[in-house]
This record gives structure tokens, C-alpha cells and sequence, in this order.
């Protein structure tokens, strides 16, 4: 599928994978609308690139559905990248006093990175739908889940829980989405070292570096919009979770 010309959403576009993401696509002349809830970092990619910034909180279907608005209104909309974060609770099963996980916080973990990956995706499949088929396909979604939904660590539970629903619907959705021709692809990273770890990145590059396999060392934003740009133009793509972790498994902690 042709990137330029088209239209995308990059939901968490001014986050790490996100901005990389909007940069990447921007650049291969993509009209691209930044949705997020960072108000100022998303005001600054406005001005840089020329995209559009709305505010959107992802698990909002008024949200998501101006933000798909706004990027309809700048061309023939065919691509959704969903890289949004948030809140996310964690703790053992069963902590040391004896006291169960929280309920609360595993319901507002599954809200924001399962139901909120559900609304972008329901939201987007429908906005694309509308547009005219080109070459015989409207266009694809990205959805983002985490290699911790395959080996979720010790504490990681309402965490992996989300992100495993997030693989479950990548298939389901690509067979649903077939007549329309918009296809579903998720990717899953490993460890990436993005800005918003500040100082931090440097501890956890030094930790995770060595247990990566090839390469030792965590994975660059610019190598998730890499793959974001490549599941656009590979028709031949859809259904599939792909990995991108340097072969890393997670250990139980």
C-alpha cells in the first residue's frame, strides 16, 4: 500500500514508539494526525512537521473518533497505528501479607491497554471502511502489544493479561476485516529505551543490554516505526503478531 498521499492516525504519536512512528511516516509523505493525551509534546510535533495534534484519550470513543475525523479531512484515511500507553497496576497474585491483587487496578490496566487498543481498532476499521478501495485494499492497522503477553513476569499479570488480548484480536479482526481489504497486523516489542525513561534508560539499557541476544542492546523507536512502515507497504501482511524483541524471552523476573 502507498504511503503518500494517505492519511494516518498515530494513536500516542507523541510517546517514543508513537513520535517515531509520526516522524517515519511524515517523512514518507503520509498526512498524519498525532493523537494523544501530551498536550505539549504534541503541540511541538505540530509545529515541527506540519501534522495535526488532537487531544485523545484512546479508551474515548468522542476522542478517537475526532481524531479519525481530523485525519479524514486531510485525505483518504488507511492507516491506524496504535501506540498508546498509560496507568498500568502490577504485584504478585497473592502478595507476602497474604492479601489478593488488586481488583481495581487490574480493571484499569485491562481498560486502558486492552479495551482502549479494542476502541481504536472498532473506530478506525469503520473510518477506513468508507474510503475507496485502492489496488483492492483500503488500508491496515497496527495495534501494539508486548512480548510480556507471551511470558509475562512475575507481578506482571493485569499487564500481560491486556497485552495477550491485544494478540488475540490481531487474527479475529484481519479474518473480520477481509471483504473490506483493511488489514490487521500487532506488533509485540521487547525492550525498547524510549525518552520518556530519562536518565533512567541508561540503568535499564545496562540491565536488559547483556540478555538480549543479538543485538545486545534494547530496541531504538526508530526500529518499531521501521516495522510500522514496512507492515504498511507489505500487502501480503495481515494477521500476523510479529515479534521484535532481538530474541529475547522474558525470564520470570
Amino acid at each position: 500500500m502507498q504511503i503518500s498521499g494517505s492519511s494516518a492516525v498515530v494513536v500516542g504519536g507523541a510517546g517514543g514508539l508513537g513520535e517515531a512512528t509520526v516522524r517515519r511516516l511524515h517523512a514518507a509523505g503520509a498526512k498524519v494526525v498525532v493523537a494523544d493525551l501530551a498536550d505539549e509534546k504534541g503541540k511541538a510535533l505540530e509545529q515541527e512537521l506540519g501534522v495535526r495534534y488532537v487531544r485523545t484519550d484512546a479508551t474515548s470513543e468522542d476522542d478517537v473518533q475526532a481524531a479519525l475525523a481530523e485525519a479524514e479531512s486531510a485525505g483518504p484515511l488507511r492507516i491506524s497505528v496504535d501506540a498508546h500507553g498509560g496507568p498500568a497496576s502490577g504485584g504478585r497474585l497473592v502478595g507476602k501479607d497474604g492479601s489478593p491483587l488488586d481488583l481495581a487496578g487490574f480493571r484499569t490496566t485491562i481498560d486502558v491497554y486492552l479495551t482502549g487498543v479494542f476502541n481504536v481498532l472498532r473506530l478506525a476499521a469503520a473510518a477506513i471502511a468508507r474510503q475507496e478501495p485502492l489496488d483492492g485494499g483500503r488500508g491496515v492497522i497496527v495495534s501494539t502489544a508486548s512480548i510480556a503477553a507471551y511470558e509475562g513476569q512475575i507481578g506482571q499479570l493485569p499487564y500481560a493479561a491486556a497485552k495477550g488480548g491485544v494478540v488475540s484480536m490481531t487474527l479475529v479482526a484481519a479474518r473480520d476485516l477481509s471483504p473490506l481489504g483493511i488489514r490487521v497486523v500487532t506488533i509485540a516489542p521487547g525492550t525498547f529505551n524510549t525518552p520518556a525513561y530519562g536518565k533512567a534508560g541508561d540503568q535499564l539499557e545496562a540491565y536488559w543490554g547483556p540478555q538480549i541476544p543479538y543485538p545486545k542492546r534494547m530496541g531504538l523507536p526508530a526500529e518499531y516505526a521501521g516495522l510500522v512502515q514496512h507492515i504498511v507497504e507489505n500487502d501480503y501482511l495481515n494477521g500476523e503478531v510479529v515479534r521484535l524483541d532481538g530474541a529475547l524471552r522474558f525470564p520470570p523476573k
